[in-house]
């Protein structure tokens, strides 16, 4: 009986074989005759050009128009027709693939076992959807996080070859790092792919025997950083030049950088979050205006590429100091904010705690310990620019560092209002409907995956960045405030309405909260 059903797998086995050659048979004679069409379409565009245009057609979109006049019947119709001259014309198919299914004929992913310790076990992360990878893709998304966009727009204007793979020649991660024990632990890592900067070299017999296209999600080199407040710094003698990682009197600094891009492990950050992996996948499909269907019909991929931005780590001295327990460790995690951290607007603190941060990363570093700052993109509380904007207000002075933050919907509220520390994420959530949507929950992967198993001193007032990396068996010996003198004027009102809200250390509240107000729109500077 068993021999019965062995013959029987046996014949399935060889029939979806033979359909998944059928299949890729006929798509390639597809793909030749959409070439020759494209090839015929631009001699009959070229031969167009010369001839003068005919009244009787009216342009709609590339690749139709439509022909009037219009009878009843052939009312909402269109025809296919050669484009305008100036338009190009596209280079896809005919042929939309909007979802696909689980055991679907021709459908043959990647192993994926998020978690395993031997990265080829583990298997990679295939999201490219060229024709050599498609039906091996193990992942939803696309690669790039929010530039994705950018990506697709360059191959509809065919600015970029869609077959291009990129030559990762002498693109080896300038330092080493790992494996950690943590690497292959499916609950201490679920939002970055620990393996993603060493992808063309662990599988490159899979990218040059199959062809299929395999990208890093992680990039590691060296460089220096410059920063005016780093040169005031060494003037009033705050930094030191040691010649390796202050570098000299302008307070030019030597730094190790890891740029990571976010791929999520879907059952993994559900369960950070306390939800289930089904009700995520609804959300992430239905509040993206469904971009990606794959969410809901393909349960059987676990891993997803969000489009949103990722982080950057910069580490200060030996980056294998950074896992060492013997060593002592310096720790500023920043939230993008891009009005203070670039413009240097007044209105919050994050600039200051920002630069802060670098000097004593970078002051422990020369102490013989390690010092990091992680810069992660979620602008606004990651409610975005215009919805921080405008609760604020366009008048903020924008002053020389270190003194300074941004304008936006949130801040036009406030500044037009009282803009008193306790009303202040009163204004974002009218607006916004909620105080803050970083969340903190994914930020402790980075942690686990450089190796960190214990803080020594946190640069961070932030109780919820304290209760996650806390939360995640990651001790913290001391956190360090933001001290007074770095705190400009309108942004005491931030801080005090933070510390009241339970966001900061409570101790630091302002004796005159809540009346603590900041200054208003028709205000050039502050009273």
């Amino acid at each position: 009986m068993a021999t019965g059903l062995e013959g029987v797998q046996d014949a399935l086995l060889a029939i979806a074989q033979g359909q998944t050659k059928l299949i890729s048979a006929v798509e390639s004679i597809s793909q030749r005759v959409s070439s020759l069409e494209n090839d015929k379409t631009r001699e009959t565009s070229s031969k167009s050009n010369r001839e003068a245009p005919s009244p009787a057609t009216t342009p709609l979109v590339s690749g139709y128009v439509q022909t009037p006049p219009l009878l009843q019947a052939d009312a909402g119709t269109m025809s296919p027709s050669s484009p305008p001259a100036d338009i190009t014309k596209s280079n896809f198919s005919n042929r939309v693939v909007l979802t696909t299914y689980p055991k679907q004929i021709g459908i043959n992913p990647l192993p994926m076992e998020w978690g395993a310790a031997d990265p080829v076990k583990r298997g990679p992360v295939a999201v490219i959807r060229s024709g050599s990878t498609i039906r091996r893709r193990n992942a939803i998304g696309a690669h790039g996080g929010s530039y994705s966009v950018y990506y697709a727009l360059a191959l509809a204007a065919k600015e970029l070859d869609p077959d291009h793979k990129p030559d990762f020649t002498n693109t080896e991660p300038a330092v080493n790092i790992g494996p950690f024990p943590q690497w292959g632990d499916p609950k201490k890592i679920v939002a970055m792919d620990p393996w993603g900067h060493q992808v063309p070299w662990i599988f490159k017999d899979l990218m040059d025997k199959e062809g299929v296209d395999l990208r890093p999600t992680i990039a590691i080199t060296k460089a220096h950083m410059k920063l005016p407040e780093l040169e005031e710094s060494v003037k009033a003698g705050r930094l030191v030049p040691d010649g390796k990682i202050c570098l000299n009197s302008s307070g030019e600094l030597a730094v190790t950088k890891f740029a990571v891009e976010p791929v999520w492990y879907l059952p993994g950050v559900a369960e950070r979050f306390g939800i289930d992996e089904g009700t995520l996948r609804r959300s992430l499909f239905e509040h993206t205006g469904g971009m990606y269907p794959e969410l809901i019909t393909r349960s059987d991929i676990k891993v997803f590429l969000p489009p949103i931005g990722g982080l950057t780590v910069y580490c200060f001295g030996d980056p294998a100091r950074m896992s060492d327990p013997s060593k002592k460790l310096a720790l500023r995690i920043h939230d993008e904010c891009n009005g203070s951290d670039v413009f240097c607007s007044d209105i919050c603190t994050c600039r200051p705690y920002l630069i802060f941060g670098i000097e004593e990363a970078v002051k422990e570093a020369q102490n013989g310990g390690s010092g990091v700052v992680i810069y992660f993109r979620k602008e606004g509380r990651a409610l975005g620019e215009v919805t921080k904007v405008l609760p604020y207000d366009e008048t903020q002075t924008m002053l020389t560092p270190p003194y300074a933050e941004e304008p936006v919907v949130v801040y036009n509220a406030r500044k037009r209002g009282a803009d008193l520390a306790s009303d202040y994420f009163k204004r974002t959530e009218n607006i916004a409907g909620v105080k803050d949507m970083r969340f903190q929950a994914l930020m402790p992967d980075i942690l686990h995956w450089l190796g960190i198993t214990k803080i020594d001193r946190m640069l961070s007032m932030s109780n919820m960045k304290h209760d996650a990396i806390v939360g995640q068996g990651i001790p913290i010996i001391e956190r360090v405030e933001l001290p007074e003198s770095w705190i400009p004027a309108d942004s005491r009102v931030e801080i005090d309405a933070k510390i009241n809200a339970g966001m900061f250390l409570s101790y630091l509240l302002s004796p005159v909260f809540p009346r603590n107000k900041g200054r208003m729109t028709d205000e050039v500077s502050f009273m």
